[in-house]
């Protein structure tokens, strides 16, 4: 039997034991208790007993429930929120992380890439060094009364390096075709290079007139000490048709 029919069953009990006795009192010639204080009592007691309706009880029991869902709910999205942000923390974390090892990889390649670049540029310029060391000093070349252009070409091949004849050739050939005779009459440049004036030439040999190597020699340390090399000279004259 169910906690609310026992409590039902004990009102009613109380209240038929009320009732006799107050009947059985009437017929034995005492005086009847006030019946509104057995009813008093009796109320009391069934307030008491019957606790909450049964009807009502479910109500509560209800709600109850939907307070006790409400709150794990509430629950619930408090951890799921605290897990997404832990979750963003983290992946931001990481993505940081990847940035920084990006950039750190970018900066060590850029820092690779300058080394090898400042390496080669040494190992050029040790080359051109060791070039110009190699070549002939103009005071062997025996002197001639005149030279042909294959001759004056084969005497620049043994001064000028080798990484830099093309562009001392271009020069020449532009400025003089390989004349080591050619004079402007309006400038007065004269020579293989167009010195202006010729007799700056005289800096590297009084024969700078007739030696095409005396030329040669001053025109390359020309072009060496004012553009950087004669390939310098030759960027310099296709931009502005003189050097």
């Amino acid at each position: 039997m169910s906690r609310i029919s026992v409590r039902g069953f004990a009102v009613a009990s109380a209240t038929a034991v009320t009732t006799v006795g107050a009947v059985v009192g009437v017929a034995s010639g005492n005086a009847a208790q006030p019946a509104e204080d057995n009813f008093e009592a009796a109320a009391a007691d069934t307030t008491l007993l019957a606790d909450i309706p049964a009807g009502e009880q479910a109500q509560v029991q209800v709600s109850s429930l939907a307070e006790q869902a409400s709150v794990q709910a509430a629950a619930a999205d408090s951890a799921a929120k605290k897990s997404a942000e832990e979750a963003a923390r983290i992946r931001a974390a990481k993505d940081a992380e990847a940035k920084k090892d990006a950039a750190d990889k970018a900066a060590a390649a850029e820092a690779e890439a300058k080394a090898k670049a400042e390496k080669e540029r040494k190992a050029k310029e040790e080359a051109e060094r060791a070039s110009r060391s190699s070549t002939r000093d103009i005071s062997s070349f025996a002197a001639q009364g005149s030279y042909t252009i294959a001759e004056v070409k084969a005497i620049a091949r043994q001064i000028v390096p080798a990484s830099q004849f093309q562009c001392f050739s271009n020069i020449v050939d532009h400025e003089s075709s390989w004349n080591y005779r050619a004079s402007n009459p309006s400038s007065g440049a004269y020579g293989l290079v167009q010195a202006l004036p010729g007799t700056k030439m005289s800096s590297a040999g009084a024969d700078w007139q007739t030696n095409p190597a005396t030329q040669i020699k001053w025109g390359l340390n020309y072009m060496d000490s004012r553009y950087g090399s004669p390939c310098g000279a030759w960027s310099f004259w296709q931009a502005n048709r003189w050097y």
